[in-house]
């Protein structure tokens, strides 16, 4: 679907290598299936900024899953697409386009991933930027929607199908985790301002905190030790927590969107 003028705005665009392995490494693990299955997946690198780099490192990891992937990274900004596109390979493309995922003869994509581009808008504009990105979805697709910081050691992402928000994931890098609260400054726009008093996504993180204090006795183990215990006791506090240990145990946690989404 062809669009004469790209929706959305240019972003700063930084970006770093290695940056988003965290929600690549969630994609490849959690949504293997959805990728196995699809026909001819297409994925989506929604904004990849200045650099390309994350636009490559996504189709080696997904080659690892499916090896006929397509991956397509959209920038608005026509010079940013103008440089990465030396890089084509089979495989990978680039294009100029923005929230309406303009794909060749009307295609929908499996999944789009647009990492660090909402944060720069207001969060009155997240719902409709969400809805159109949907819009662009295969039937089965997924929108992986978040923010994560400079060198990707944290970070949160919203998982969303055609019908809307499905989860909330934060990721953090265990080793000199203080409190898992410190995911709340990365976390995504639609949440990112409603860490107060009286919202689910406060007290959701108040309560990890909690919980990892609780089992600070288990750091003598190892913080991933710790951090499983803490998984653990949420579920157990009956936080409608997703996945297990494994996925636990790289520094993962997922919960239901309706426990944390805005009031």
């Amino acid at each position: 679907m062809a669009s004469s003028r790209p929706i959305g705005a240019i972003t700063r665009g930084t970006t770093n290598p290695n940056r988003l392995r965290r929600v690549d490494r969630w994609l490849t693990g959690t949504q293997a299936p959805r990728l196995r299955s699809a026909e001819a997946p297409i994925v989506v690198d929604l904004g990849f900024g200045a650099s390309p780099i994350t636009a490559l490192e996504l189709h080696d990891r997904l080659r690892a899953v499916r090896a006929d992937v397509r991956v397509v990274g959209l920038e608005i900004d026509p010079a940013r697409v103008a440089a990465a596109r030396p890089l084509t390979r089979d495989g990978l493309d680039f294009a100029v386009g923005g929230f309406e995922v303009p794909l060749p003869g009307g295609a929908r994509a499996t999944v789009v991933r647009a990492f660090n581009v909402l944060r720069q808008y207001d969060e009155e504009e997240v719902a409709d930027a969400w809805a159109t990105m949907r819009g662009r979805l295969a039937p089965q697709g997924l929108l992986i929607e978040g923010t994560c910081d400079e060198v990707g050691r944290l970070g949160s992402w919203v998982a969303l199908d055609v019908d809307g928000p499905l989860t909330l994931t934060c990721a953090w890098r265990l080793r000199g985790l203080e409190r898992p609260s410190v995911v709340a400054e990365r976390l995504p726009k639609a949440l990112i301002h409603r860490n107060v008093e009286g919202e689910r996504v406060h007290r959701f993180l108040r309560e990890l905190d909690g919980a990892w204090e609780r089992s600070a006795g288990l750091a003598g183990y190892g913080v991933r030790q710790r951090f499983l215990a803490t998984a653990e006791a949420m579920a157990a506090a009956g936080w409608p927590i997703v996945g297990g240990r494994s996925r636990w145990r790289l520094g993962e946690l997922t919960v239901a969107w309706d426990a944390v989404r805005p009031s």
